[in-house]
């Protein structure tokens, strides 16, 4: 670690979007709440910056997604049910779910982009680098957390880091695409990016999701961007700015990442984790089983 480089203490989940992608299932309930396996979503987010050093979350949220903080705070009259049934279980679940990291919340009044957002938790996060993971992203770093491979990086080069995954061609437009440099395995310097191009604008096949890590300064580079892409503001764009001014690395994922914001890829990550269950694995795996053999 550089001498003199804070430590990553906190975490940004930009949380406040409608959930439009998984109606009608969102309509009433934050998408961030929807289980995969019997989990909500959010928890597996909460749960890996907990694993990788994080002591404080800030979410960032909109009106009606209250449920999100009280999912991480007690819930009196359950936990006295639980006690009064035995269910010791059951109850000792619901504190740690409680003690995992300090959740706090803030308000993203307007639907203004991913970079308005996270500059939304400027005052939260105070004058230290700090993390920024989506919440429709589920990353198994397998044994290392998604996020904490970016810290990682962040401690050696004291420089904004983003996640990358290899993007197939006809996905090129839905993502932000970067123009790099190879600097070991895995670890790229990144020059520029472009907002979800055309495939033959594209300045490569390495695309950012995820996981963010950032240095303080990305706020002033935040409220110098204008809205872009869409007519929000971009973070990709901030980024660049950044870039530009001092440096900015990329992270190629180790472990699988799914995108669960999006219908297809909530089955596959449901699938993916339901495998792993230490309860559920072997029946879903005999299920999978006789599914396939059907014709």
């Amino acid at each position: 670690m550089i001498r003199g480089l804070k430590r990553i203490r906190k975490a940004v989940i930009p949380a406040a979007g409608l959930g439009t992608r998984f109606l009608p299932a969102s309509k009433a309930i934050p998408k961030e709440m929807i289980p995969v396996v019997d989990k909500p979503i959010l928890q597996y987010i909460v749960e890996e910056a907990a694993a990788a050093g994080i002591e404080q979350v800030i979410l960032v949220t909109g009106r009606q997604k209250t449920a999100m903080e009280d999912h991480f705070d007690i819930s009196c009259e359950l936990e006295a049910a639980l006690e009064k049934r035995g269910k010791t279980a059951l109850l000792e679940m619901c504190r740690k779910l409680r003690d995992l990291v300090e959740v706090i919340a803030v308000r993203q009044h307007e639907p203004l982009g991913l970079g308005h957002a996270i500059l939304c938790g400027k005052g939260a996060v105070g004058n230290e680098p700090f993390a920024v993971m989506l919440p429709d992203d589920l990353v198994d770093g397998e044994g290392r957390p998604g996020v904490k491979q970016l810290m990682d990086v962040y401690d050696r080069y004291g420089e904004a880091v983003v996640g990358l995954i290899e993007v197939p061609p006809h996905q090129l437009s839905w993502y932000g695409i970067v123009k790099h440099e190879k600097v070991e395995p895995n670890l790229y310097r990144v020059w520029d990016m472009i907002e979800k191009p055309k495939p033959e604008e594209a300045p490569s096949n390495l695309g950012i999701v995820a996981r963010y890590v950032f240095p303080p300064e990305i706020f002033a580079a935040i409220e110098k961007t204008s809205p872009g892409w869409g007519g929000e503001i971009q973070i990709t764009d901030a980024i660049r700015r950044l870039a530009a001014e001092r440096a900015a690395y990329g992270w190629v994922f180790q472990g699988p990442r799914f995108d669960a914001g999006d219908k297809f890829g909530y089955l596959e990550a449901t699938l993916h984790y339901a495998l792993k269950h230490p309860e559920l694995g072997e029946r879903v795996r005999g299920l999978v089983r006789e599914q396939a053999k059907k014709p």
